[in-house]
């Protein structure tokens, strides 16, 4: 018999306890966060995109309690990769009054096996996991736990020794960000850890993250995701899921993008839009898409990525990094005469040539955690300072 809980409190998780979540499936254990809704999902069946959205990237608890100790039971859907040593565990983050107070995994859970080789896929069934917090303060205090970026996470049950409630709303400006893996957060450290969860945090902003690793593509459900969704400040992170899926060339960017951001402003009028570049991706600055696994080292371990494309199919219309900045900047600074709310950043500002050379992606696409936190103060301060897109004179909505 577990005695230690009897005088606990079980709290259901439900969509006020939650924010970064823009819908809530039920579920035979719990509940799923998703950051698509429903009717989004529906209109891809891209496994790459099921799997992305569903990982709760910058999605977190959110509540005020007294309590000393705090149960999680979660049912997570870890990947392996076949002859890839194994990824870290997912960490959740523990915020106490906006303060990163404590870290913790879950064991088990469910696993799904990949093989880059030949695109088959196996889930390995398995049980739900308890993460503890405990030697809380006991006083009244705001608390934050930010679900792992990378594994799709059920929540199964939350128990606590002293009464929860939602988090008050603090006037904190939403942030609705859109991007790919790196805005996803790769190989970030952990989930607060991702470059816009630092960005936020420095710029005092409630982040919603809608970076889908390898699915920022300019798909009309999420300009109209984007369009749907409360917020103060939007930003969208443009240029290298285009060119590593070779989706399109110059004749469809261009207006691909102009409906992208005119869908947006159906919603948010006036609302502070920053349009985002890549970041630099030595790769593909000049080389096209698509990008390909370099299974050369994958006995030792290692897993990089090369661009597949020739740099000639430039004259034909095939996209690079390099030509779609060119394209994005010009799109901006036509809009911008009649949009003063619409800015433009170029990527290479976050990372540039100076910082491949000092920290070079692992794999050729990604960054790594410092560069996670390099990018986030980088953004911080190009966009949430009074000179940027995200300044003091960028409104609240109402």
């Amino acid at each position: 018999m577990d005695t230690e809980h009897d005088d606990w409190i079980t709290t259901p998780i439900t969509a006020d306890l939650l924010r970064g979540a823009l819908d809530l499936e039920r579920t035979e254990h719990g509940v799923l966060p998703h950051r698509l809704p429903a009717w989004a999902r529906a209109q891809c069946a891209d496994g790459q995109l099921a799997m992305a959205e569903s990982q709760p990237s910058g999605v977190r608890l959110a509540f005020r309690t007294r309590a000393t100790v705090i149960e999680l039971d979660t049912l997570p859907t870890k990947r392996e990769y076949v002859g890839v040593p194994p990824r870290p565990k997912g960490q959740y983050d523990l915020l106490v009054d906006g303060r990163l107070a404590d870290q913790a995994s879950v064991s088990g859970g469910n696993i799904l096996i990949i093989d880059m080789t030949n695109g088959k896929t196996e889930t390995r069934l398995g049980s739900a996991g308890t993460i503890r917090y405990a030697e809380l303060a006991d006083r009244a205090k705001d608390i934050e736990i930010w679900l792992p970026h990378n594994e799709t996470t059920e929540l199964v049950e939350l128990r606590t020794d002293a009464p929860v409630e939602p988090a008050p709303d603090r006037g904190r400006k939403v942030w609705l960000h859109h991007g790919s893996s790196i805005s996803h957060g790769s190989d970030a450290a952990s989930p607060t850890a991702i470059w816009p969860a630092v960005a936020a945090s420095l710029g005092g902003a409630e982040l919603i993250n809608l970076g889908l690793a390898g699915s920022a593509l300019l798909d009309p459900f999420t300009a109209r995701t984007l369009r749907d969704t409360p917020a103060d400040l939007i930003s969208v992170k443009i240029g290298i899921n285009v060119v590593n899926a070779d989706l399109m060339r110059l004749r469809a960017f261009g207006p691909a993008v102009h409906g992208f951001l005119d869908t947006i402003r159906e919603g948010h009028p006036d609302t502070p839009l920053l349009v985002v570049s890549s970041v630099l991706c030595p790769i593909h600055e000049d080389t096209p898409g698509p990008s390909a696994p370099d299974f050369s080292g994958l006995s030792e371990g290692r897993l990089t990525f090369s661009a597949m494309g020739d740099p000639d199919e430039r004259a034909s219309g095939k996209l690079t990094l390099r030509v779609i900045r060119e394209e994005l900047a010009r799109i901006v600074e036509q809009r911008s005469a009649d949009d003063p709310n619409l800015h433009y950043l170029d990527g290479r500002k976050l990372y540039g040539e100076a910082d491949a050379a000092e920290l070079p992606l692992p794999d050729q696409l990604h960054p790594d955690a410092a560069t996670h936190r390099r990018m986030g103060e980088r953004f911080a301060e190009l966009a949430f300072t009074a000179d940027g897109a995200f300044g003091a004179s960028a409104g609240r909505e109402a």
